[in-house]
């Protein structure tokens, strides 16, 4: 009994640093990678406990301060990931089908070397959406889409070999679309104004910056300051908004609630579940990676995590409507003085202006 004390007691030490690491504002890709595990630290944390309270009968005062530390680590990681769940307050209404204009977007990184483009079409042709955003898309995975041309006759297409790449394909009319790298070369993000069945317009913002990990990014600077810039962007937009893409950062982390406050857009998933689409292949190792933020016009018609495709990613589908007078009353997140000074900390140290992000109002 006393050396499996000891092994969950080291565990627990462990864990405890790694739940502490994250609150740094070190932008080192190994303290950045615990803001994504939470839910496993969460439930990790809490086997330890319930292990550690089995194991405390003649511990000590050292065994309670172990649970304690548990105790701790379960807490805090499940406040982070709190918002995710179906037990908190839902922040995007629902609504029926309805009069209002919709839009259906699927997102969908399709993992350059994967070679099941036939089983994407197939699930793009089942679902129907109206705007399609494939991300890893190199030249073969734009050959193999050319079946979309003739139902999706607007794109945006940046076929590229180094996993960036990125196309749009959309029924619905296009207009002052530009593709931009914004903070890295090779590194492309989308913009363009998208004009609905009942004559609105919509402006779109796609990304998929780069996620800090050593054989990418050293640091998160680019890909926090490539999000805050976007933010700032559609907080001054004068048409409803949607950001979407591969963001390569959890829904739960700081810079995505530090993005939300800064933008003033909402995410359906909050109150509903954590719609974790990476890694398919792993159910115990999955996080929500891609995304589907909007302003408070829009309200919820359907949110849907698709069937696998053979990506280390699932697809995930949006359907809103444009519903400005139910969307009214639906609250975003607060922002504080603190949030405005930090978020201009992170775009500067990105190189980056909100300015230079194309906000395609503008004929």
């Amino acid at each position: 009994m006393h050396n499996a004390r000891l092994v969950v007691a080291i565990l627990t030490v462990v864990m405890t640093l790694l739940t502490l690491l994250p609150l740094s504002r070190n932008q080192r890709w190994w303290v950045r990678v615990w803001d994504f595990p939470r839910l496993q630290m969460a439930v990790l944390s809490l086997i330890f406990l319930l292990i550690e309270l089995c194991l405390l009968p003649g511990g000590g005062p050292l065994a309670w301060f172990i649970v304690l530390l548990a105790l701790g680590c379960t807490v805090y990681q499940s406040w982070w990931i709190f918002p995710y769940t179906g037990l908190a307050k839902i922040q995007v209404k629902k609504t029926p089908a309805s009069e209002h204009s919709r839009i259906k977007i699927i997102n969908c990184n399709v993992l350059m070397t994967n070679r099941k483009s036939g089983k994407l079409l197939e699930i793009i042709g089942k679902n129907q959406p109206d705007v399609i955003v494939l991300l890893e898309t190199d030249r073969w995975w734009e050959l193999q889409m050319s079946p979309l041309d003739a139902e999706y006759p607007h794109s945006l297409k940046c076929p590229l070999d180094n996993l960036y790449g990125m196309h749009v394909y959309s029924r619905l009319p296009l207009f002052e679309a530009k593709v931009q790298y914004l903070v890295a070369e090779g590194i492309p993000s989308m913009h363009f104004r998208v004009a609905l069945s009942g004559g609105e317009q919509v402006v779109m913002h796609c990304l998929h910056p780069m996620p800090p990990s050593p054989t990418e990014d050293d640091e998160s600077t680019n890909r926090d300051g490539e999000l805050i810039a976007v933010g700032h962007t559609a907080a001054r937009a004068s048409y409803p908004t949607i950001v979407t893409g591969d963001l390569n950062d959890v829904a739960w982390s700081r810079t995505t609630r530090l993005f939300m406050k800064i933008s003033g857009l909402l995410d359906p998933r909050r109150g509903r579940g954590m719609f974790n689409t990476f890694h398919a292949s792993y159910p115990f190792l999955r996080w929500p990676l891609d995304h589907v933020f909007h302003s408070k016009e829009f309200t919820l018609v359907d949110l849907k995590r698709l069937e696998p495709m053979g990506s280390d990613h699932f697809p995930i589908m949006v359907e809103l409507a444009l519903n400005p007078q139910a969307g009214s009353t639906q609250e975003k997140l607060e922002i504080e003085q603190g949030d405005i000074e930090e978020a201009r900390e992170k775009m500067n140290n990105a190189g980056i202006k909100s300015r230079d992000v194309h906000q395609a109002e503008f004929c």
